[in-house]
């Protein structure tokens, strides 16, 4: 079968790639880099070097494709962030539909339940309906919660602070997803091609609070004192501007997701549908392999 994956050689698509090249599927990966084409074919892929803001080349790249795996990768030079996360996702749908593809699985994101909800959820609510508005079309949207990966960049805080922390406190809950487990739920649904209509999947590998977090991750690093620290808005705020995040991809993807966490809004759809989750690997798996990186920087 031919697929078309988007999002490069990122924490996802990697791994998706080798699982459906493993399984005797031709796999088409987009790239905007030229330089990762070497990389791409070492994986028993064909590279597709374009812009996925670029209408005809994705026309290109779809074209051949019995399945393709939407994934809108993150642009720190936007200065409208929902807007580019909208605009690549209707770009899609209509390469999707004039390209007679029949099969999507699409990266979306706990919360995108919300037509306006905080951080890019209201712009994957967009990009789900948009994909949703496609006929003949099977769709599959996966809902993962916040990455485990994201924890790799608190790692400086972790080692000179001895704390870890965000704009929440250490009793809220958070539902998480390793990006293994994500490619896994994708690998399986464009292998088999068992999904039809439009269906929605949640990727919830665990569910920890701060505390647990911080006990975790310090039992694995041999800080067993590590404490789990809520900020303010404004304070993490500051911090993110210290270390060169934007202010907007700062207010959007974090300090408007722990004000929604805060709230205990973000999860209400998950929460009646969790039974259906997929995810397998525990936190703590993933606090050994935190541990093997944190350790290996020392």
């Amino acid at each position: 079968m031919n697929i078309t994956i988007t999002g490069s050689l990122g924490n996802i698509s990697q791994q998706l790639t080798q699982l459906l090249t493993a399984k005797g599927h031709q796999v088409t990966v987009v790239s905007h880099n030229p330089e990762r084409t070497a990389a791409i074919e070492q994986l028993h892929a064909i590279p597709a070097i374009g812009s996925i803001e670029d209408t005809d080349f994705l026309l290109q790249a779809f074209a051949k494709a019995d399945a393709v795996y939407t994934m809108i990768p993150p642009n720190f030079q936007t200065t409208d962030l929902r807007g580019y996360i909208k605009g690549v996702g209707a770009r899609y749908a209509d390469a999707i539909a004039q390209t007679g593809v029949r099969y999507v699985v699409n990266l979306s994101s706990i919360g995108a339940h919300i037509p306006d909800g905080p951080g890019p959820t209201s712009a994957n609510y967009y990009v789900e309906q948009k994909l949703n508005a496609l006929k003949d079309v099977q769709v599959l949207h996966l809902r993962p919660g916040m990455f485990y990966s994201n924890f790799y960049g608190s790692m400086d805080m972790i080692r000179y602070q001895n704390i870890l922390g965000n704009n929440f406190d250490a009793t809220a809950n958070i539902v998480m997803s390793h990006p293994h487990d994500i490619a896994a739920a994708a690998a399986e649904a464009l292998d088999t091609l068992s999904f039809s209509g439009k269906s929605v999947r949640y990727v919830a590998s665990d569910e920890k609070n701060g505390a647990e977090i911080a006990a975790l991750l310090g039992h694995a690093i041999g800080k067993p004192d590590l404490a789990w620290i809520g900020f303010s808005d404004n304070a993490m705020l500051q911090g993110m501007l210290q270390n060169g995040l934007s202010e907007q991809m700062a207010k959007i993807y974090v300090i408007e997701i722990g004000v929604a966490l805060r709230e205990g809004t973000l999860f209400e759809d998950y929460r009646q549908h969790q039974q259906g989750a997929f995810g397998e690997r525990s936190f703590a798996d993933f606090a050994k392999e935190f541990a093997f990186v944190y350790n290996r920087q020392n």
